[in-house]
């Protein structure tokens, strides 16, 4: 077949047989208002960012804007972008043989140098290897012996073991500048006549890089994993990248607009990186380490340029905790002057539980209200200290005063069971806070708003992630957490004003057997797609019987792996892979969590010798700003 799908036969099959009967085909159309078409012929290295679930979840991913914006920006490389076809059109390009494609150019994969695909959801491994099959590729990182190299980068990077049969290179940390570095050092190994073998043992001089292929695992007589051994010059420990000055990253000055409705349909501005409150469940606040920010006038230079550019009448403010941001009131203020006149509004998707976030919501949203989302995570004080949430019952209620105070008659509130050290008395506080919520909202609610008040309680299951405090501890089993969402239900069933949903745990539970596994579990990957597993975390798409199977046939079970209890000296696959923070201290904020110490944010006290702003490798000095207060 040509390489260019669109010059070919395959162009009029294309048209007329295949985007006519797919659901939602202007998904697959590309070429969107502000998307970058490079000429192909006149760029030496070309990559192709894969996101491995739909166009509408992929372009709502403000990380692949970033690095289209990161590379395209370079003369002498090209990025392009491919999403995960839905079920009906990967039945439609099978059936014509045709090959999965980007969709700026449609040329398919296998004729670009580079494969990117980020790891955001244990249950998108499936897709990613699906992916590559429809690219027509082979699955495992032996059997590719040239280009496309295949890599992969994001959160779940910090645990790539899973994946390492797959994948070739592993990009840990940030990806603004690394990414130019490998296509860079591709377009050089090309020049020279060299392979893929070449340029991985290049590529292991660059920071923030894992390769698999240069470490062989070990393991017991019972087949538990032991320790990982690199060799042929490979680093012993991985440490991440960091992007110091968040002024300087890359970011479009055009955003793409797509041409089917997304998840998040709007401007997103990236306030900063990084958190430092310490939620020792939490693994993006630690991985993410430490906090950056992006100056006041650097922002409404971004927002102005968006705005500008695609016309969206929302900007929202992005991170891990916006409400951090120690600008925001100015930055709200002058968004808001330069802004409202013309319908645009500000949205904040995280708040903390305060009533200056409540305020700022309120101010936020004259332009248009939305909902209100709080996420105390526990019910009792004792488990919220335990977790190191930082918020007490006053800080609960004083948010929700003041929020039915201004007028919002609902509220969403998150909260999770099966934390560690957590008991059946926490589970019923879970509803017990609820019923003083809606006590506290009745008595603040102003009379002429004659709405009901409506509470939207969302409940997670806890999945033990790498690289947290609580990596040690295993996941509740299915049966225990169907227990628990029982006793919670029965204690909510008075509360009629009180709308209760539970996150699958079936769902949950693979995806904590993927959290903390080690190599073994290529095989069950391999045998979940041949059984038709894709798309797991969409609930019409998830077979929790088909993964058992898997497991089964590769002589393992879910629970072993979701449930297993890591001895505080056990090796864990993933110590090879330094975010910056150290395990000494991961191990002390677990033991603060058996007494119910808290571990104050370093931004406004004392640092708490995490390691971070001393253990990273990026040409900067991050101790004077985290720890502000230590003499």
């Amino acid at each position: 077949m040509c390489a260019d799908i669109s010059k070919t036969d395959s162009a009029d099959i294309w048209e007329s047989r295949i985007l006519p009967s797919v659901t939602r085909p202007g998904q697959y159309i590309g070429n969107e208002y502000n998307a970058m078409l490079k000429d192909w012929t006149s760029t030496p290295v070309r990559a192709v960012f894969c996101f491995p679930d739909t166009y509408e979840i992929g372009m709502s991913y403000l990380g692949m804007r970033l690095l289209y914006e990161a590379v395209n920006r370079q003369d002498d490389m090209l990025m392009e972008r491919c999403f995960a076809p839905m079920v009906d059109m990967e039945e439609k390009l099978r059936a014509q043989n045709l090959p999965l494609f980007s969709w700026e150019s449609r040329r398919p994969l296998a004729d670009f140098d580079l494969l990117g695909f980020t790891l955001q959801y244990e249950l998108s491994y499936t897709n990613i290897l699906n992916m590559l099959d429809m690219a027509q590729l082979p699955l495992l990182s032996a059997d590719r012996d040239d280009f496309p190299l295949v890599i992969a980068g994001g959160p779940n990077a910090y645990n790539p073991e899973p994946l390492a049969d797959f994948i070739d290179l592993f990009v840990i940390g940030e990806g603004e500048e690394i990414f130019p570095e490998l296509l860079r050092l591709i377009g050089e190994v090309k020049k020279e006549g060299g392979g893929k073998k070449e340029f991985l043992r290049r590529a292991l001089s660059l920071e923030g890089v894992y390769i698999p292929a240069f470490y062989e695992a070990s393991y017991d007589e019972q087949g538990r994993f032991t320790s990982l051994t690199a060799h042929d010059g490979a680093p012993t420990v991985v440490h991440k990248r960091v992007f110091a000055d968040m002024d300087e990253a890359p970011f479009p000055e055009k955003g793409i607009l797509p041409y089917t409705q997304v998840v998040h349909d709007r401007i997103m501005l990236e306030l900063m990186r990084g958190c430092s409150r310490g939620c020792r469940f939490c693994q993006a606040g630690t991985i993410y380490r430490p906090v950056r920010e992006k100056s006041v006038a650097k922002l409404l230079e971004q927002a102005r340029s968006q705005v500008e550019s695609t016309g969206y009448d929302e900007i929202g403010l992005i991170s891990l905790s916006s409400a951090d941001y120690s600008q925001l009131e100015s930055l709200v203020d002058e968004l808001m002057e330069e802004h409202s006149c013309r319908g645009v509004g500000v949205s904040l998707p995280s708040l903390r539980m305060d009533a200056f976030c409540v305020d700022m919501a309120s101010k936020v949203q004259q332009v248009r209200k939305s909902g209100l989302t709080f996420a105390p995570e526990a019910g009792s004080q004792s488990l919220r200290d335990s977790i190191n949430k930082g918020i007490v019952e006053d800080d609960i209620f004083s948010a929700i005063a003041a929020a039915f105070s201004e007028g919002w008659t609902s509220v969403k509130l998150y909260f999770m069971i099966g934390l560690p050290n957590e008991t059946d008395d926490d589970i019923l506080a879970i509803a017990d806070l609820c019923r003083r919520v809606l006590n506290c909202a009745r008595q603040h609610k102003p009379s002429y708003l004659k709405k009901p008040i409506k509470i939207s309680l969302g409940v997670a299951s806890f999945v033990p992630k790498a690289h947290t405090p609580f990596q040690w501890y295993g996941q509740n089993s299915i049966e225990e957490l169907r227990r628990k969402q029982s006793l919670l239900r029965e204690a909510l069933r008075p509360l009629k004003q009180v709308n209760l949903s539970f996150h699958d745990v079936y769902t949950s539970a693979v995806e904590a057997a993927f959290a903390r596994a080690d190599r073994r579990l290529g095989a069950v990957l391999l045998n979940a797609l041949r059984k038709g597993c894709r798309f797991d975390g969409w609930s019409e798409y998830f077979r929790y019987d088909l993964w058992q199977q898997a497991f089964n046939e590769a002589g393992y079970s879910i629970e072993q792996f979701a449930g297993h209890v890591f001895a505080d000296q056990e090796a864990l696959p993933w110590d090879h892979i330094s975010c910056g923070v150290d395990k000494s201290w991961l191990l002390a904020e677990k033991q603060k969590a058996i007494e119910g110490l808290l571990t104050p944010d370093c931004r406004n006290n004392k640092c708490s010798r995490c390691g971070v702003c001393i253990n990273l490798h990026c040409g900067k000095d991050f101790k004077s700003k985290e720890s502000p207060k230590e003499s």
